[in-house]
């Protein structure tokens, strides 16, 4: 007897839950840009090497083209089009404006989404290869230029804008609210 190769999913995207049949093998980068129309997310390498996908999920970074559409049911995913707060940006997404931490603006989601990550790890106290001192009691390193680098090294810019968003980051994690993980609005309860 074959086993079925596809299911009826229910994901919970920027606080909505979207209802879809997919096949076991889709990933959850093809079911948002294919599937729900959110297309900020991009496919860039989709092999988990350059960082254009990735989204939070349970407000962690995730590379979106190495996930399954079926292991993300039941956690919250949150894509670029999630992470403002109705007309206001957050923080993250205002500091890559204010500073230009973008050019062609390929990568740009995915950087927005790894930074509001980064600083979400960072405020938790996670260490990185670049900390000096990795010891819990130790409290959070220093959010030092070579502290993001590490930290964004996932997340690949063609255009070369990475001392601009070096500087976003640390802009948005100096205004204090750039680790928000609230992204988004609350989940709604599907339409009857």
């Amino acid at each position: 007897m074959a086993l079925p190769t596809s299911s009826v999913i229910t994901l919970h995207i920027n606080g909505e839950r979207h209802t879809l049949p997919v096949d076991h093998r889709t990933t959850l980068l093809d079911a948002l840009r294919e599937r729900l129309d959110l297309t900020g997310t991009k496919k860039g390498c989709d092999q988990g090497q350059c960082g254009a996908c990735t989204v939070l999920v349970d407000g962690r970074r995730t590379v979106a083209c190495l996930q399954f559409a079926v292991a993300a049911e039941g956690r919250e995913v949150t894509t670029i089009e999630g992470v403002a707060d109705g007309d206001r940006l957050h923080p993250v997404q205002q500091a890559f404006l204010d500073l230009d931490g973008y050019q062609c603006g390929y990568c740009t989601p995915g950087q927005i989404c790894s930074a509001i990550g980064v600083l979400a790890e960072h405020a938790a106290g996670w260490p990185s290869a670049a900390s000096a001192d990795v010891r819990p009691e130790a409290g959070p390193p220093p959010l030092t230029s070579d502290e993001i680098r590490e930290r964004m090294s996932g997340n690949l810019c063609r255009c070369a804008a990475y001392p601009s968003i070096v500087e976003a980051v640390t802009r948005a994690a100096e205004s204090g609210t750039g680790a928000r993980t609230d992204a988004g609005p609350e989940p709604k309860e599907p339409a009857a």
